[in-house]
């Protein structure tokens, strides 16, 4: 239900903002506005308001909207009305109320992000995690726990800045400077090669094929919860127990702990604990679960994690109301560019489509951001609205970028576009937006099945 109302809310929101763009230029204009309509297809509730000429819908395909304007090319125009028709209208009003649709998206996420950046943002610092041998973030001489300060020059303040920083990089093919602070306090400059990366790489998670992750402080093989009844309790722990050895194998973290139990399904586990500063030995047979087909052994134990030690790994980042405007700008500016970068190399292959994502997908993130809290919520809407502000803003036909082009060069030509030409660009936008949903669609069900 949280991911249906999520993504509903989404939707609603995006939709009625970018068609409220086109509407409220065109009435700007003075073009006789017939239907707003949020989704497609059959009405479900329409509504005029006193003696609107406007007609507000709710229809059935919850996946966009659109907003019908008075226009001698859709039927019959009483000649009253022929001054208040979309068509007889000069080209650049025409081409402004076109774009302001895709424009009323990239505002909504400028508004959004400085929600965000007045009320905080969290994070995690860019501290550098374990460092993998063979990878660029080794061969650039990172250690685990740098933490990275800035990009060429710019300064980061959380992972999510490295992330974005380090892809802008990548789809420019270019190397990434980074100031790193050390353990120890001092500052140093290491070049990060990013031309290893293949298209393939950022269908995935990119910057571990850097080699770069968040630190994790380690966690200790000390019990901090134990379901009841479960195998870990009838085998005799306690909590505050302190694994020390299984099998006379020592167990160092709490991962170790947990590997040697689900490698051991119903199968006995001589264990050596330290409680109360004194040596014991248990013996705990682990429980047999099996999911998605694997077997595996379970005690019902929970470790003991030193809170502090990670709330000191978070940060929030807040900004006064002017400088947190000049941030949200900056962030919509970059996030567009990337978003163009990323689609100009799906064009020519370099970057593979299965980076495409449809509404499952959209759903799903829709979901699990709105159930992390309302801050990851706004930023999943600023970042679908600047999507979908660039994606209409393309020179495809059918779409608002397709109408500019058209328009575009009607203003230059000194005439329209003859109707040949405009029905042939629509045919051809229909059959470019449904291979490019069909490519969406099969992404999200093969990420639903294959994960």
């Amino acid at each position: 239900m949280t991911t249906l109302l999520a993504f509903i809310v989404a939707i609603v929101v995006l939709v009625v903002f970018h068609e409220w763009g086109h509407y409220a230029v065109a009435r700007w204009c003075g073009v006789k506005v017939l239907r707003f309509s949020v989704g497609f297809g059959q009405v479900l509730y329409a509504k005029r308001f006193g003696n609107g000429e406007t007609e507000w819908v709710i229809s059935a395909i919850p996946l966009g909207g659109y907003v019908k304007m008075l226009d001698e090319r859709e039927g019959e125009v009483a000649a009253s009305d022929l001054p208040y028709a979309f068509n007889r209208k000069p080209v650049l009003q025409r081409m402004a109320i076109v774009v302001a649709g895709p424009l009323a998206n990239l505002l909504l996420a400028i508004v959004l992000y400085w929600v965000l950046f007045v009320s905080g943002v969290p994070g995690l610092k860019p501290v550098v995690g374990e460092i993998r041998p063979d990878t660029p973030a080794a061969q650039a001489l990172l250690r685990e726990q740098d933490t990275i300060v800035g990009i060429d020059g710019m300064a980061v303040a959380n992972w999510q800045d490295v992330r974005w920083r380090l892809l802008d990089l990548v789809l420019q093919g270019r190397q990434a400077q980074l100031e790193v602070r050390a353990v120890q306090g001092g500052v140093a400059l290491r070049t990060l090669h990013l031309s290893g990366l293949s298209a393939a790489d950022l269908d995935g998670d990119f910057m571990a094929k850097l080699g770069l992750q968040p630190y994790q402080p380690p966690i200790y093989p000390v019990i901090g919860k134990l379901v009841a009844d479960g195998a870990g309790q009838r085998g005799g722990l306690r909590e505050g127990d302190r694994v020390l050895s299984v099998d006379g194998t020592s167990v160092p973290l709490w991962r170790d702990w947990v590997e040697v139990v689900r490698a051991h399904p119903r199968q006995t586990l001589h264990v050596e604990i330290e409680r109360d500063q004194a040596l014991l030995r248990l013996t705990i047979t682990p429980d047999r679960l099996e999911e998605n087909g694997v077997v595996f052994g379970r005690i019902g134990a929970a470790p003991l994690v030193d809170r502090a030690t990670f709330d000191a790994l978070r940060t929030e980042v807040s900004y006064p109301p002017l400088r947190a405007l000049e941030q949200a700008l900056r962030k919509t500016w970059e996030t567009s560019v990337i978003s163009l970068k990323m689609m100009a190399k799906m064009v020519v292959g370099e970057v593979s489509l299965k980076n495409l994502s449809g509404p499952i997908t959209i759903a799903d993130y829709a979901g699990q951001s709105a159930q992390v809290g309302m801050g990851a919520y706004l930023g999943f809407l600023a970042l679908i609205s600047i999507s979908l502000g660039i994606l209409n803003l393309l020179p495809i036909p059918l779409l608002d970028g397709g109408h500019l082009l058209y328009y575009a060069v009607e203003f230059f030509k000194g005439s329209p576009v003859p109707d040949a030409l405009w029905d042939a660009g629509q045919k051809v936008g229909i059959a470019l937006l449904l291979i490019l949903m069909s490519f969406a669609l099969y992404n999200d069900i093969s990420r639903l099945i294959l994960g």
